[in-house]
């Protein structure tokens, strides 16, 4: 089964996702120039969101190169002194072959993304074994027990960003975690240009007679209409999580408020683009997935000026016929907007609150509810 969001978000003047050249992130589409937010971007912004407000904080997980410090400050809460907890710490992860950084022995080589529930039983694991790990040569019966200890319980994990987003461990490609959910790049139904605004900042403490300012500069932003989209193979979620399915639904609801609520934090103390989704449309099919981007290969533009109800019309036309053409084997379909919902309707369902909607597509995904 599958759940499928398509987003219609409209920002104002912003900076969300910046290159390396601080430009705002672009790319070409139907020919033209398209504002874009990349996928890792809004990813990131979910998973914080979910840090924040997921009411199982238990069952999250910690990307960081610093679990070597994580795990040792575990043993310390356990009354265990800092440095051989870190050695130990070290040892444990070092017998799966996860190895620290050749630049920072406190680090690990590249950020590894594991369950807070992991990390509570790699620590217990630590704990058991401390003595024989802190020693100058553990023994290899003693590494031995610790790597399948640890090979054991990293396949048991139940981290509900962890189950959605996956893990890739280069040195572990055994304990890898392959996504159950997909995000992509974020991008305007329409051309888009780039903009910059010049400014000024002056001394609060300067003598009153200096002429001009301290500082000159400009920040660049274009201000877009985007359509956003993301899946979620629920199958693959439930096994990712130990087939817990209070868990899986649980994750499921804060997956679908991650994706309205999170934003990306970019030059938001600049701009505090802070705009909800004009359109929020929630498919649950069986089988297949299907992106509407190409509703917007042919740029929205509107001689009235305005992009929402455009970009929501293109959407709704571009549904009618690819499902016209290929199927649809949708199981609901149910929407909320706070543009024109006449518009809209084509797609489904209107849900009329964000609350209603979350009910009804957790509805279909768990009691096999039609449309």
């Amino acid at each position: 089964m599958i759940l499928e969001l398509h987003l219609i978000q409209n920002f104002a003047p912003s900076n969300l996702n910046r290159s390396d050249t601080g430009s705002p992130k672009d790319c070409t589409f139907g020919g033209v120039r398209r504002a874009r937010i990349s996928s890792q971007c809004f990813k990131r912004a979910m998973r914080t969101y979910f840090r924040d407000k997921f009411e199982k904080p238990g069952n999250l997980a910690e990307r960081s190169t610093r679990l070597i410090e994580n795990i040792a400050q575990r043993l310390v809460a356990k009354g265990r002194d800092a440095e051989p907890s870190r050695k130990v710490a070290l040892e444990a992860l070092t017998s799966v072959g996860l190895k620290a950084s050749r630049k920072d022995a406190s680090k690990t080589e590249y950020l590894l993304f594991m369950g807070r529930d992991e990390l509570d039983r790699i620590a217990a694991t630590c704990e058991e074994h401390f003595d024989e790990l802190a020693s100058d040569k553990p023994s290899d019966d003693t590494k031995k027990a610790v790597k399948k200890a640890l090979m054991d319980l990293m396949n048991e994990g139940k981290a509900a960003d962890l189950g959605l987003f996956g893990r890739m461990l280069a040195d572990l490609p055994e304990r890898n975690r392959d996504a159950a959910s997909q995000v992509a790049h974020a991008i305007s139904t329409h051309k888009v240009g780039l903009e910059f605004d010049f400014f000024t900042a002056v001394d609060d403490l300067r003598p009153e007679d200096t002429a001009g300012s301290d500082h000159l500069g400009t920040i660049e932003f274009n201000s877009a209409c985007f359509y956003r989209y993301a899946n979620v193979n629920i199958d693959k979620l439930r096994e990712n999580l130990q087939k817990d399915e209070e868990l899986t639904k649980a994750t499921i609801d804060a997956y679908i408020r991650a994706a309205v609520e999170a934003l990306p934090t970019g030059k938001q103390t600049t701009f505090a683009t802070h705009e909800k989704p004009s359109l929020v449309y929630a498919v649950v099919r069986d089988t297949g997935m299907m992106s509407l981007a190409n509703a917007f290969e042919k740029p929205v533009y509107s001689p009235n000026g305005g992009l929402v109800d455009e970009s929501i019309k293109a959407l709704a036309e571009h549904y009618g016929k690819i499902t016209g053409v290929y199927g649809d084997n949708a199981k609901s379909r149910v929407f909320i907007t706070t543009g024109d919902a006449d518009t809209a309707a084509a797609l489904g369902d209107n849900a009329g609150t964000f609350d209603a909607l979350l009910d009804q597509t957790i509805s279909a995904i768990f009691n096999g509810k039609e449309a």
